[in-house]
């Protein structure tokens, strides 16, 4: 049966990163980091299922609150699209440093597109997108009724699942001129996109335009009949024993 560890490390900013760690029963195959949705956090059902399912197939995974979510220290506002791929690339220093280096990097939508962006720096040996966005802006749809105000006073509060998060003009603007075109032509990594066809959050298009920008290796697999958020069940552990069999010749033991 698989364990989860709490840890905790600095983040590309300062404050600290809260952590899960879900640790295989046996000898690890291989290590990785899973990059969680927009505001998802580490305790979604999306990041707990992907992770512990991972875990049950021999591959141990960091899944990890963004900057001011949850359990992790800071201010939203000052995270970004940019802090958040420095992130990821923390988490995978953070591995290194305790022995078990990652060899994958798993991201679940707008976290699909930061573990793409972040795979070259983090010498991850392969990247796994589910339901990302070709185009990180395409977030501020989620916060347009306050993107106004923010622009003009610097910042605004924005309320999203009852929790009130701080909306910040630099944040905005970083998210804007974010760009996957670069990072996914240079990759230079094995590359697995997998994605709904019937996705209504984030349209199937993204990995269509993904898969064309991205060089081989590179991989599609439909996730046919999920919802974004892989809420339905048994869809977020198929798609983790998907992952997981893809991975095999790119994972490095401990």
């Amino acid at each position: 049966m698989t364990t989860t560890e709490r840890i905790s490390f600095p983040s590309s900013t300062g404050p600290m990163l809260a952590g899960a760690l879900e640790v295989p029963a046996g000898e690890a195959r291989g290590w990785g980091v899973f990059v969680h949705g927009f505001t998802l956090g580490k305790d979604s059902p999306a990041a707990v299922r992907i992770c512990r399912q991972l875990a049950a197939d021999g591959i141990g995974m960091l899944r990890f609150d963004a900057l001011g979510l949850a359990d992790s220290d800071g201010d939203w506002g000052d995270g970004s699209f940019t802090v958040k791929v420095n992130d990821t690339v923390a988490a995978t220093r953070f591995m290194a440093e305790r022995g078990t280096p990652a060899s994958v990097l798993v991201g679940h939508s707008w976290g699909g597109a930061a573990a793409i962006a972040a795979g070259r720096a983090a010498d991850a040996g392969a990247v796994v997108s589910i339901g990302a966005p070709s185009d990180p802006s395409n977030v501020e749809r989620h916060y347009d009724a306050v993107v106004d105000r923010a622009c003009e006073e610097g910042s605004a509060e924005w309320l999203i699942g009852g929790r009130a998060l701080t909306l910040k003009r630099d944040f905005i603007e970083d998210v804007r001129a974010a760009d996957l075109t670069d990072k996914v032509a240079t990759l230079d990594r094995p590359l697995l996109i997998m994605h709904s066809p019937t996705d209504q959050t984030v349209g199937i298009e993204n990995a269509s335009e993904i898969f064309r920008m991205a060089r081989h290796p590179r991989s599609f697999v439909s996730l046919e009949g999920a919802d974004h958020l892989l809420t339905e069940h048994g869809q977020a552990q198929r798609a983790a024993r998907i992952a997981a069999a893809w991975a095999e010749p790119y994972l490095g033991g401990t």
